[in-house]
């Protein structure tokens, strides 16, 4: 967790320079369009690429945040390797596994999708969930290594949470991508303020939506595995597919959610904000389904062990 608080320190020391130094080009550049407005001579082009330039570094603090989530995730991993083994079985029995072993995979996540494309800029939010995540869990969760209630003993465990964390963590991805959309809509629209300075760095809000939407996709996808391999589970435990509990109900409203979004986007043409409000919506239903669903919630998924 050490090693994820100092990324992320690095990370918001980033975008605070970030930030200044975008402020400073912009400036700089309506200084200089002033003055070749008065003298009447060109070059705007030129000013205005020079500005951009100057504003869009790749700064140390990035790039030493990112190695220290590399480390940290190594060590994160390795940490799961070793409950697993104590535990002799996959490390997600119980809210502190879970906790531990999702956390785990969003980071991993994370770091895979840069082969994609570059998303460093979303190292503070990753870092910052992860460390949430990561100290709730370890605090408030933590229970010894037992064995395995009779229920969870079975292979459909390894698949259906380990698909689960993975959808989840891709929508985490595509809230966060989605959350910076609005914020550099508002900014190109004209009404963000100086704290917004440093989205001049970052990607449009057309490119911002257009990666959300590719990630939250895979995610959806993923989320309609661990939906179908419930109900297969459950027909093997229980002796039905289906029987409204509560964590399953709060697994198809997500599915629905998300579907509703995808089949906006595509059909309806909702792009923009409306889009990225959907799609922040139905990652609140994910958080609402992790914390509030497991904790208060009593029926046949309640293995919290607390």
């Amino acid at each position: 967790m050490a090693v994820y608080l100092i990324a992320f320190v690095l990370f918001a020391i980033d975008i605070a320079k970030r930030s200044a130094n975008a402020s400073t080009a912009a400036g700089q550049l309506a200084m200089s369009e002033g003055q070749l407005a008065a003298s009447g001579s060109g070059g705007v082009a030129t000013l205005e690429r020079q500005a951009t330039d100057a504003a869009a570094p790749r700064y140390r603090f990035e790039r030493v945040g990112f190695a220290l989530t590399v480390l940290a995730t190594a060590l994160h991993v390795g940490g799961v390797v070793l409950r697993g083994v104590a535990q002799g079985f996959v490390p997600w029995a119980n809210m502190f596994e879970f906790s531990l072993t999702s956390s785990a995979i969003i980071a991993v996540v994370f770091l895979l999708l840069q082969f994609w494309q570059d998303l460093k800029f979303l190292g503070v939010y990753m870092t910052g969930f992860v460390l949430i995540a990561l100290g709730v869990g370890t605090v408030n969760f933590y229970v010894p290594v037992k064995p395995l209630p009779d229920a969870l003993d079975s292979y459909w465990l390894i698949i259906h949470v380990f698909v689960a964390a993975l959808g989840t963590a891709l929508f985490a991805v595509g809230a966060a991508l989605s959350l910076l959309q609005l914020l550099q809509a508002r900014r190109e629209s004209g009404a963000g303020g100086r704290g917004l300075a440093f989205l001049r760095t970052l990607p449009n809000s057309v490119r911002l939506e257009n990666s959300a939407y590719l990630v939250t996709v895979v995610g959806f996808v993923f989320w309609t595995f661990t939906l179908v391999a419930g109900a297969i589970w459950a027909e093997r435990a229980w002796g039905r597919y289906w029987g409204w509990d509560t964590k399953e109900v709060w697994t198809f409203i997500i599915w629905t959610v998300y579907a509703g979004y995808i089949h906006a986007r595509a059909t309806r043409g909702w792009r923009g904000a409306r889009s990225a409000w959907l799609a922040l919506i139905g990652f609140a239903s994910v958080l609402f389904n992790y914390t509030v669903v497991n904790l208060f919630f009593k029926g046949l998924h309640s293995y919290s062990g607390l």
